[in-house]
């Protein structure tokens, strides 16, 4: 397929800056937001029947004027049934410090730690020009926290050694705490990260630290809807992908078989295959809760249609046509045009009805993004 035909408009009131919330002004003319992550709107997409619903049902069966909400997930699932979760979990990976001498502000987005003795990390650096080899960084004005620029890996991208005199696990304390969110540049660019983002922008399950951005579709699950869908019996199967920033890259060739996406780490354990392999010899529902779980299921799926153990890197990039191999649906966000996540939807749904749930999607105010609304894809 070409990448001209994920275009559409989206309107820019559609991209959703916060969680679902509510507002609360307090006596002492102070606001205050609570938010409630399982109440975005989900829209249902039935790829057999290739029917959309939007609305809930009244006993008859009848749609009426209230729209589903992500609670409503539990509707679509019975005993048995698995979800697959990515069990990834976030770091604050954007930093902003200062250039020496000319205290010039720079923005420092922590990719991985590529040596723990050494102190060594591969970053990416705002404004790149700026920065070049032999340049230090300082991150804190009263405290220790200082860099090196030690390599030039890509136009954006270093190599820095901090240093910093401690052992391993202090040293990470103290780089995080002065991080924040890594919220996609979309939000950025319209507000600041705040302290609620490093939890809102983080699954209630998160395990395993690694990811520089959240696998968005898991945002939605609450304690509470967790705790309804294990006591109605379905399974959760756990595996782990350090999300990067890979998704975001900009696709710039029309011709999709072109694109080369970039490498993430993923483990998928004994256990987690053994859960999801049962489900599947029962003729259960196997489902992937986001297009990162995607990726990876199809990345260690065998030819036999069972998940294998795991440990190494996928840059697997889905688009149509595709043959899946295990999961037969799909929780996903709505996501911008053009990006890898809406191809891997498409591919998953089929292309015609999910650009038709997408056009409805923006005709009836969805809001799209990581903290946008949730779409869910059946195989009926």
């Amino acid at each position: 397929m070409k990448l001209s035909q994920f275009k559409f408009k989206l309107p820019e009131e559609l991209v959703a800056l916060e969680p679902p919330h509510r507002v609360f002004n307090n006596d002492d003319g102070t606001v205050e937001k609570v938010y409630h992550r399982d109440e975005c709107r989900l829209m249902v997409v039935h790829r057999k029947s290739q029917t959309i619903d939007m609305h809930e049902k009244d006993a008859d069966g009848n749609a009426t004027d209230r729209f589903l909400t992500f609670r409503n997930l539990i509707d679509y699932f019975d005993e048995g049934d698995v979800m697959i979760l990515n069990d990834t979990k976030v770091f604050p990976a954007r930093l902003f410090g200062t250039k020496e001498k000319t205290d010039a502000k720079i923005e420092v987005f922590l990719l991985r730690e590529l040596n723990e003795e050494l102190r060594l990390w591969d970053v990416l650096v705002e404004p790149a020009r700026k920065i070049r080899i032999g340049n230090k960084l300082f991150f804190d004005e009263d405290g220790p926290m200082v860099a090196e620029v030690i390599d030039n890996t890509t136009s954006r991208g270093r190599t820095l050694r901090f240093l910093y005199d401690c052992d391993h696990e202090d040293f990470k304390r103290e780089l995080f705490s002065l991080g924040s969110a890594p919220l996609p540049r979309y939000i950025i660019n319209k507000r600041e990260a705040t302290a609620d983002d490093m939890e809102n922008f983080q699954t209630i399950y998160a395990k395993n630290e690694g990811a520089v951005t959240a696998p968005a579709s898991g945002l939605h699950f609450s304690r509470e809807l967790m705790k309804r869908l294990e006591i109605r019996g379905i399974e959760f199967s756990f595996i782990t992908v350090h999300c990067g920033l890979g998704c975001f890259d900009p696709i710039e060739v029309e011709d999709l078989t072109k694109h080369k996406m970039s490498s993430e780490q993923m483990m998928v354990s004994g256990e987690a295959c053994k859960i999801a392999n049962e489900a599947k010899v029962a003729g259960r529902h196997i489902c992937a809760v986001g297009v990162s779980t995607l990726r990876a299921t199809e990345t260690a799926v065998g030819t036999d249609g069972m998940l294998k153990e795991y440990n190494g890197w996928t840059n697997k990039f889905i688009f149509p046509p595709y043959d899946f191999g295990l999961v037969d649906s799909l929780i996903t966000n709505f996501y911008h045009p053009e990006s890898t996540m809406l191809m891997a939807t498409a591919a998953f749904g089929g292309y015609d009805l999910v650009m038709e749930a997408y056009k409805m999607a923006v005709d009836n105010g969805y809001q799209f993004g990581c903290y946008g609304d949730a779409v869910l894809i059946l195989d009926d």
